[in-house]
């Protein structure tokens, strides 16, 4: 309600005061409340519709729909636009409603935002004899206020001053706001072309929401329970495997789906395809880095071919297998240092690395079996988004620090080397001329002297053209990433800009390294051709102290895999994502280490749900717009695939 009080100051300009007054009201359940699910069967023959109302201001849209309603009009109703314009308006010299109905949400990134693509006005006349309801959908996006500042979808509610309360405005627009507050159909309406499918997905929505408002977990009698509170609540005689059981009920329902809505819907195929760009590279540079690593680290017991070999395979069955598909399984740079370590240790006792490694897996996945049959993955209800935070923030910070130390290694190598020095200072040659160096500085293949060596070991381009690419990849990535903040091109090649941001950053990089600086020679990774893969490891030669040694590896690694796995399963499957498919953390654990079971066999590297890739993942897959509200910017989900959940908002606010 807003009330308004004029002043006339000594200009004879005038001065109003404004009174709002905000008021939390509760969507309409179209399942309890008959009346609710009567009034859109009722409007959808009488609703008046207006599709792509070419009007921008508030007060040009609230007349072309008065005058719709106007001139069709034949219940005998007798208004004048003056009168309606009145009881809308809080007065004709401020073009605000007096009384409306907007969709708000509540997160912890961006607090209170109001939904500012949809508004709903009402106001009572005293001639109506009976309700009316205008719905337009304008051309472009205008902006009506403060917190109306995108919107496209206008509803005006209309009803006589003397009506039984169930039929009263307030209650008329609650029931047509909670059918426009879902994101994802609010999308289909502005699709549609004519009146009669926007009239049919009015009654689907209709029916929708009272078939799942039905349902006994989402009646207002019922709490709203997480994954693992309704896993609780289930009364077991034997709890153990009662949360995999759980998960697998909840999952194999959606089991078909999950394949089929990642090829039917509007730009599904242009965002899986963009999804799997970024996928591939974002996990195909860690992988080869890390199988430098582990192949410097084993002496080539576990090499490159390995690692995308076992990434290959293990996110192939996990794909089939697992409970959450948008979760990305990967070798991550902790289990890189653990197989080090597994290795030093075999090589102080002598002990075959392989039968070693396998021992520590097969352990590893032991407990993890263990965890997911008692489960213990319930703990995660007791992980707050700070705790998921700080564990993102110290995957950012390993990531930043191993690019940063392979940065400074090179240059160590390259740049500073003890024969770089030697040839700055002048020391060839006795020296004693420094024109001699110059003379053999040209003849860099020659390493029959000390001064070639020299110069053949001291390459500071390498060192500058590795810092530029580096660099040069980032700045790229961000830039086209962020491309849709600027107002070059249209909506849709910004937007394919930012999609393909990383693949298109690392072959534009790749090209300009490779052939602007051909001349350059650098080192490539260590490929070895003649691999076996399916070797399987001598866990039979290890003492009975190495089998109990390797235990005590197998559960300290467990808990890595426990922590790692949880928390991205957790952040894929964050409220602010939206996902209506439900988790399946024990059935994904049990997954994980079926998985890591065979790889261990073969002595392939361990995989588990990896940071950031699998939240990246979500949000790859979803269409991504900025909302600018009192000052501040905020990245929301503008239109979520078919197995992210619409955005359903918990309450409606009026004002």
């Amino acid at each position: 309600m807003n009330c308004s009080m004029k002043l006339l100051a000594s200009d004879d300009e005038e001065i109003s005061l404004m009174h709002g007054c905000f008021e939390k009201i509760p969507m309409k359940d179209f399942h309890a409340e008959i009346r609710a699910y009567k009034d859109v069967e009722d409007f959808l023959n009488s609703t008046l519709l207006l599709l792509n109302l070419q009007q921008s201001g508030l007060t040009e849209i609230i007349d072309a729909m008065l005058k719709k309603l106007h001139e069709n009009s034949d219940d005998g109703s007798e208004f004048t636009l003056e009168e309606a314009r009145h009881a809308i308006f809080t007065q004709d010299s401020v073009h605000t409603l007096s009384r409306t109905i907007q969709g708000t949400t509540t997160s912890e990134d961006s607090g209170f935002d109001f939904d500012q693509s949809w508004i709903c006005a009402m106001c009572e006349l005293s001639n109506l004899t009976k309700r009316h309801v205008v719905i337009a959908r304008l051309a472009h996006p205008a902006n009506l206020g403060s917190t109306s500042q995108e919107v496209q979808l206008v509803i005006l509610v209309l009803t006589p001053t003397v009506e039984k309360s169930t039929k009263s405005a307030l209650e008329t627009a609650r029931t047509f706001s909670t059918l426009f507050i879902d994101m994802d159909y609010r999308h289909k309406l502005l699709e549609v072309q004519t009146e009669s499918e926007f009239k049919q997905l009015l009654q689907q929505r209709t029916k929708l929401l009272s078939s799942h408002q039905g349902l006994p977990e989402n009646r207002k009698s019922h709490l709203v329970l997480s994954d693992f509170e309704k896993d609780e609540a289930e009364e077991s005689k034997c709890p153990l495997g009662r949360g995999m059981i759980n998960d697998l009920k909840r999952r194999l329902p959606h089991y078909w789906s999950d394949y089929k809505d990642g090829v039917f819907g509007k730009r599904t195929i242009h965002k899986v395809i963009s999804t799997t760009f970024f996928l591939y590279f974002a996990c195909v540079l860690p992988n080869i880095a890390f199988g430098m690593l582990n192949d410097s680290n084993t002496a080539g017991a576990i090499g490159v071919q390995k690692i995308l070999f076992s990434q290959c395979l293990g996110g192939l069955l996990f794909a089939v297998f697992g409970g959450q598909p948008l979760i990305v399984l990967l070798t991550t740079a902790p289990l890189a240092l653990y197989t080090k370590i597994i290795y030093s240790i075999s090589e102080d006792f002598d002990l075959d690395f392989n039968a070693m490694f396998a021992c520590v897996g097969l352990w590893n996945a032991f407990f993890l079996i263990i965890y997911s049959v008692f489960n213990l993955s319930k703990l995660m209800k007791y992980s707050s988004r700070s705790t998921e935070e700080i564990f993102s923030l110290f995957i950012v910070f390993a990531f930043s620090a191993d690019a940063i130390k392979d940065t400074v290694k090179d240059f160590n190598k390259n740049y500073y080397s003890s024969s770089c020095d030697s040839l700055s200072q002048g020391s060839l040659v006795n020296q004693t001329n420094i024109s001699a160096v110059t003379t053999v500085m040209p003849s860099v293949n020659d390493t029959t002297t000390p001064a070639g060596n020299m110069i053949q070991d001291c390459l500071k381009e390498n060192s500058i053209l590795f810092l530029l690419l580096m660099l040069g990849t980032v700045w790229l990535g961000i830039t086209l990433y962020n491309f849709t903040k600027t107002p070059f091109l249209n909506a849709g090649k910004r937007e394919m800009l930012a999609d393909y941001a990383l693949p298109v950053a690392v072959l534009a990089m790749s090209f300009f390294g490779s052939f602007v600086f051909k001349d350059i020679k650098l080192k490539p990774f260590t490929y070895r051709a003649n691999v076996e893969f399916f070797v399987v490891a001598p866990i039979h030669t290890l003492p009975w102290g190495a089998v109990l040694g390797a235990a005590g590896l197998g559960f300290c690694l467990s808990l890595l895999f426990f922590m790692d796995q949880n928390i991205s399963s957790a952040l894929v499957n964050a409220p602010a994502n939206k996902l209506k498919k439900g988790a399946a953390y024990h059935w994904d654990l049990f997954t994980v280490a079926i998985i890591n079971a065979f790889l261990s066999i073969f002595t392939f590297p361990w995989v588990h749900a990896a940071l950031p890739h699998s939240p990246l993942h979500v949000k790859a897959l979803a269409d991504m717009e900025d909302r600018v509200d009192q000052g501040h910017v905020h990245q929301m989900h503008k239109l979520t695939p078919k197995f992210i959940e619409p955005k359903y908002l918990k309450a409606l606010d009026g004002h």
